[in-house]
């Protein structure tokens, strides 16, 4: 497995540039931005960028029938799905960190530094699994192309859900603040809530593996 995140690292050294820009922009959105609300949205952008990238691993390997060369080299299929996996929380989480870096300096230089700044990008991480858990399997599944327009298909499928969950809640008189407002009732701290929400996401996760790992083992080249 090393040897394929090293091919992978080789690789996004060759977009460095495009890594650049990215930061630029980023540092620009942090400086210019009104306010500590912006912040967030600068350390999700920058995970999302980070995560993304393992997709455009996933395509090189396949162009021009790589992956039955990938193949012949002492590499399993699991193994190929480990360093996928493994790739994605690597550059994810290092794209995190920049972004982080990059709000708490702005918020530093304006004055306008907050604990919740680390707080709300702590929560960023469980999305970053879940990401990574929902595009990894359409991607090995159906490939560049055909994977991106299963992952439109399926986040239609999921905001058409969500909106009829939401109809449905209206129905029955169900509102997200009466919710919250049980979770008091309840004690249930948002520390506790928080922790539930990472251990669904790492399960998730560990779940779309396995997924992934069938997938590859069936795949022909």
């Amino acid at each position: 497995m090393k040897g394929l995140l090293l091919k992978d690292l080789r690789l996004m050294k060759m977009q460095k540039q495009f890594f650049i820009i990215i930061t630029v922009i980023a540092a620009g959105m942090a400086v210019f931005g009104q306010g500590e609300t912006f912040s967030p949205f600068i350390v999700a952008y920058m995970t999302f960028i980070g995560g993304l990238f393992t997709l455009s691993t996933i395509s090189y390997d396949e162009f021009d029938n790589g992956n039955a060369f990938l193949f012949s080299l002492p590499v399993t299929r699991q193994g190929y799905v480990a360093e996928k996996y493994g790739f994605g929380l690597i550059t994810g989480a290092g794209f995190w960190l920049l972004g982080l870096v990059i709000d708490i300096a702005a918020g530093l230089t304006r004055g306008m530094f907050s604990a919740d700044t680390v707080v709300a990008a702590l929560l960023i991480l469980p999305i970053l699994l879940l990401m990574l858990a929902f595009m990894l399997p359409f991607q090995l599944k159906f490939g560049g192309e055909k994977g991106r327009i299963a992952m439109i298909g399926a986040v239609g499928i999921v905001l058409l859900a969500g909106a009829l969950l939401r109809k449905i809640a209206g129905a029955w008189n169900f509102h997200v603040d009466d919710a919250l407002n049980n979770l008091e009732t309840l004690n249930m701290s948002i520390g506790k809530v928080i922790l539930a929400v990472v251990v669904l996401a790492a399960v998730l996760f560990f779940v779309s593996y396995k997924i992934s790992v069938s997938i590859m083992v069936r795949k022909e080249f």
